[in-house]
């Protein structure tokens, strides 16, 4: 690619992100578009639609800015919880990251690379015609001492990644432990979710779950509760959710229209009665369903087992209970807001095998999305193109036209295609086995993080067939070698999809494009102002790949090709104050799991370091530098060991709450009580 190409893509998608970021600050003014831009300051009552006209709506402000940058993490804590506190550290921790790289890459590296003349020189009177390759360390000559200072760049950068790595793990346990210390005690805490449990003839679940606890926990045991199968108590239950929170909205509004006519030709009525008797109504429901549901409704062979404190819930949670381990499973019961009902009484067989077909689906997926990965490939080779269609040669010729084909729309259209990807990913994980939202938004943001390192890192990279990304890891000592042929040469390609993909992107998350749409498209149906709109929540397995990708991208390329990491700091700068902004006026959390997803960020960021070692011993044996090659041999090693001894000493506490912890809560319960 040459520069011309990726000035092009830079122009185009600096003004799409201004135009974004200038729409957002005029539409978000208006008290129309509140549901889209400020849904949940709106569902809090700390924001009014205002419909008196005012002249500064129509004026874009950078306010919004100011108050993001001034949000302090306990603020954030406070008001949308842990979660959101570790999702902004990655940011964080991101930045810190690229700043000490990019001080190394782009203050010392770039300026080695440019001194090479292996490629081309450079002609600096006509910069533009210069191909990126080199600014890369492929433009250093084989053998050359510069490539020391590279050498010396992987260990810096190695060991401050790793410091940073246990710092915040340690900072993220300690959180995660206050944040258990400071909450009120809740139900779930005390509770476990038992699976698999084994009837005997003529009894019933509950007798045989009573049986059981008494017998093996008699001193913790309190109470349970036997799930029952039904489908209508469900339904009733989000109808009277949906009602309750249409008629709050209304009764909190003073704005709001309280008249309307019933139907087609039905008279007009007080919305405040209308939604009340229907909520009445609903509730009589509820309470017949619920009788009929513990008098005929099937028993599931699972239950909720409640005990006397959160140490004698996590005992039995962490023991086997049964010499089958096929029965008495018990898992963490998770919080009203989490429960995902349709596995709670499956089997063991069924969730073994929904796993399996998870794996074939997610397989075939991958080979299947080869095929944009494919055009996009041939979209940044003109030579290719023009072999493929042939009648696109005069068009080809015109240099405006290839510097937006080679330079903007591979990654645009690569960007187009992983849209549907979380989503996909989402529904694997729901059919998987899981009994909680959570568990599943985790499941599949592991699932779309390595999707795109696959698809996205190593299938562009090794722009072949199938069979031919295969072999090179059936055979693990050409990796390195191969890696670094291939890495280097798709630099400005990944340049070009860090601009596209990041900054367009979050920018657009700002700009709320769907939801503005769908806003415009519902709006003439909408016969009147109250109907209930529902506050989103962050989809972590969309915005949490991404950003562990892109440092994947910046770590195995801030010595290899160091113009990108200008480009890495832009995004996350952006992403740094866009993110911010977004949960103080559109994201509020349905449920919490306390920083579980830190763990997931560690491990991608192992990954990135060993693949980085990789390519640098690649490299230099490549650039016939063989010192440089065993010398980064005992990185990864070192690396694999760190991240062990992390393992070790911080996951557990991610997995569970250590009896410590659990049994000094209830002490500090006791004593507050007594006090």
């Amino acid at each position: 690619m040459l520069v011309s190409a990726l000035l092009t893509s830079l122009a185009i998608n600096s003004g799409l992100c201004v135009l974004f970021f200038t729409l957002y600050s005029i539409l978000r003014k208006q008290p129309i578009n509140y549901e889209v831009y400020i849904p949940r300051l709106l569902a809090e009552g700390n924001s009014k639609r205002r419909s008196h006209f005012n002249l500064e709506r129509l004026i874009p402000s950078p306010g919004w800015v100011k108050k993001a940058w001034k949000l302090s993490e306990e603020d954030l804590l406070s008001t949308t919880g842990l979660d959101a506190v570790v999702f902004m550290r990655v940011i964080t921790f991101s930045l810190r990251v690229f700043l000490f790289a990019g001080v190394i890459g782009i203050f010392v590296l770039l300026p080695v690379n440019c001194t090479g003349d292996q490629l081309t020189d450079i002609n600096f009177g006509d910069l533009s015609n210069n191909s990126l390759d080199v600014f890369t360390i492929s433009n250093l000559n084989s053998g050359s001492k510069r490539l020391w200072a590279h050498f010396c760049g992987v260990y810096l950068v190695t060991a401050f990644v790793c410091y940073l790595l246990y710092y915040e793990y340690k900072y993220i346990t300690a959180k995660r432990i206050d944040f258990f210390h400071s909450t009120k005690p809740q139900p779930h805490q005390f509770t476990i979710l038992v699976r698999g449990i084994p009837v005997t003839a003529g009894s019933s679940v509950s007798e045989s779950v009573e049986r059981f606890f008494l017998e093996y926990h008699p001193s913790t045991y309190l109470s349970h509760m036997v799930i029952h199968r039904t489908s209508k108590l469900q339904s009733l239950l989000k109808d009277a959710k949906k009602m309750y929170k249409r008629l709050t909205h209304l009764q909190s509004d003073p704005n709001q229209q309280k008249y309307r006519h019933v139907g087609l030709f039905g008279r007009k009525v007080d919305l405040v009665d209308h939604y009340g008797k229907k909520l009445e109504n609903i509730e009589e429901n509820l309470r017949l369903e619920r009788s009929e549901v513990s008098l005929a409704a099937e028993e599931a062979r699972a239950a909720f087992v409640s005990f006397k404190s959160r140490y004698g819930a996590a005992v039995a949670f962490h023991m086997q209970q049964s010499t089958n381990p096929t029965q008495w499973v018990t898992e963490q019961a998770p919080e009203p807001h989490d429960v995902y009902w349709p596995f709670f009484s499956s089997s063991f067989m069924r969730r073994w095998l929904s796993k399996i077909v998870v794996i074939v689906a997610c397989i075939f997926l991958t080979i299947l999305f080869l095929i944009p990965v494919l055009i996009v490939q041939g979209l940044t080779n003109l030579n290719q193109l023009e072999i493929w269609f042939p009648f696109l040669k005069s068009i080809l010729t015109i240099t405006f036209i290839s510097q937006v084909i080679t330079g903007y729309l591979p990654s645009l259209i690569l960007q187009l295609f992983l849209k549907i990807v979380p989503p996909i990913m989402e529904f694997l994980s729901s059919i998987q086995g899981y009994i909680c939202h959570s568990d599943i938004e985790k499941s599949a943001c592991n699932k779309v993080l390595w999707f795109t390192i696959w698809n996205i890192f190593f299938a562009t990279v090794f722009s072949g067939s199938v069979l031919y990304q295969v072999s090179v890891f059936l055979d693990p000592k050409t990796i390195p070698a191969r890696l670094a042929v291939a890495v280097p040469a798709q630099a400005s390609f990944f340049i070009a999809y860090v601009v596209t993909s990041g900054w367009t992107s979050t920018s657009s998350e700002l700009f709320r494009i769907i939801p503005f749409i769908c806003s415009l498209i519902r709006r003439p149906f909408s016969c009147c102002s109250d109907e209930e709109f529902e506050v989103p929540s962050i989809p972590y397995h969309r915005d949490l790949p991404r950003i562990l990708f892109f440092g994947l991208l910046g770590i195995t390329y801030f010595f290899l090709a160091p113009l990108i990491l200008p480009f890495l700091l832009v995004y996350f700068c952006l992403a740094y104050i866009i993110y911010r902004n977004q949960f103080i006026n559109v994201y509020a959390p349905k449920y919490e799991t306390a920083g579980k997803f830190w763990p997931i960020v560690h491990n991608s960021m192992i990954f990135s370091l060993v693949l980085m070692h990789a390519i640098a011993v690649g490299i230099f044996t490549l650039k016939k530098l063989p010192e440089a090659s065993t010398f980064v041999f005992p990185l990864p090693i070192l690396t694999l060991l760190f991240n062990e001894y992390c393992r070790k000493r911080f996951l557990p506490n991610f997995i569970a709450y250590p009896a410590e912890v659990c049994i000094i809560t209830c002490q500090n319960i006791v004593n507050g009580i007594m006090e």
